[in-house]
């Protein structure tokens, strides 16, 4: 009788290791630490307009390949040092893909890319690899999907988004008014505003959930709630919202919530109705606006990788381009540059006044 009303749809099960044992399997070093400190309180000061920096989230659509990601976290990081008088640049480190339907749910769920879903595999190759952005020196930024996964690789990050697939959900907003990083919420994918301002007064407040510990066992969390959310403008309903009338308009909406007035542009996904080659035009709208004397837009979004453009996933894994996106479509590399370099070069101009 029991088979017929237990896990009746449930084929099998996995038992991971505890985040307890991953993090002391493969501990954050002193430079990691410091890493991490110091870019969480540099984005808090710019949220709270005590840095008159922007922030920039830049990188792959998600990680599929360690050495690519590094190769590419080698050339961000040296660029990152180049703007930083101007631009505070964390590197866009996705992990878990939200997925419409079905596809490739991402490196730490599948990371050998063939629908086996190894799981334990893609935890420790993850945060590995934040360990090692986090030593040299580079912030990481990250969406979180899953809500255990925070226990793995959380304090590793800096910067969290919440999607516009979530951002609606009640577990994601409970999430975020405990997570240690400042969490941007993307408006939803219909492009409407609400979702995202009803998420940020839900994460600013206190809240008890169901999560487990560092010992994996059942626990529930009691949350002080997260005063470092802000919305995150990627377009929907077939409209961008990144020009000057739609900021002006969910300027009005946040403060008619009772919410500060803190913008994050996303210059792809609906933004560029999904054309990655649009993305520079988008940015330089958003710079135009700051040097126009807007306040409330504190960041941007880049999607971008090694090479531009996208590719499926091929049956053999050895036919992958290398640094080419395998979800969304990406600028390249120059065209990144070239974009931070540009927006550095402009907002110097508004630092000195």
């Amino acid at each position: 009788m029991e088979n017929q009303l237990y896990n009746v749809n449930v084929v099998a099960k996995t038992i991971l290791p505890t985040p307890a044992e991953i993090r002391a399997e493969l501990a954050m070093g002193t430079a990691a630490e410091e890493t991490v400190l110091r870019s969480r309180n540099t984005l808090r000061d710019i949220i709270d307009g005590r840095d008159p920096r922007l922030f920039a989230v830049v990188g792959p659509c998600s990680i599929h390949d360690v050495d690519a990601a590094l190769d590419y976290a080698e050339r961000l990081q040296s660029l990152a040092s180049e703007v930083s008088d101007s631009l505070f640049v964390l590197m866009r480190v996705y992990f878990e893909k939200p997925r419409t339907t079905v596809g490739w749910k991402g490196l730490i769920n599948d990371p050998d890319m063939d629908d086996t879903f190894q799981v334990e595999k893609g935890i420790r190759i993850a945060r590995r690899l934040l360990l090692d952005l986090a030593g040299r020196g580079l912030p990481a930024a990250t969406e979180a999907l899953d809500p255990v996964m925070p226990q793995y690789i959380g304090e590793l990050i800096s910067w969290t988004a919440i999607g516009a697939r979530t951002t609606e959900s009640q577990t994601h907003r409970e999430m975020a008014s405990g997570l240690s990083t400042p969490v941007g919420f993307k408006n939803g994918t219909d492009g409407s505003l609400q979702v995202a301002i009803n998420a940020l007064q839900s994460a600013r407040q206190p809240h008890h959930f169901l999560g487990i510990n560092q010992d994996g066992r059942t626990a529930v969390f009691q949350t002080r709630g997260n005063l470092h959310g802000h919305i995150v403008l990627r377009g929907g309903g077939g409209s961008p919202n990144y020009d000057a009338t739609a900021v002006a308009a969910t300027e009005q909406s946040l403060r008619e919530a009772g919410l500060p007035e803190r913008i994050v542009i996303d210059c792809s996904h609906a933004n560029v109705n999904k054309d990655p080659s649009a993305q520079p035009l988008v940015a330089r709208d958003c710079i135009d606006q700051v040097v126009a004397g807007d306040r409330s837009i504190i960041g941007f979004m880049l999607e971008s990788n090694i090479h531009a453009g996208n590719q499926r996933i091929p049956e053999n894994l050895a036919d992958l381009k290398y640094g080419v996106s395998v979800t969304d479509g990406c600028i390249d590399w120059e065209t990144t540059a070239n974009v931070l370099r540009e927006a550095a070069e402009r907002l110097r101009s508004v630092r000195t006044r």
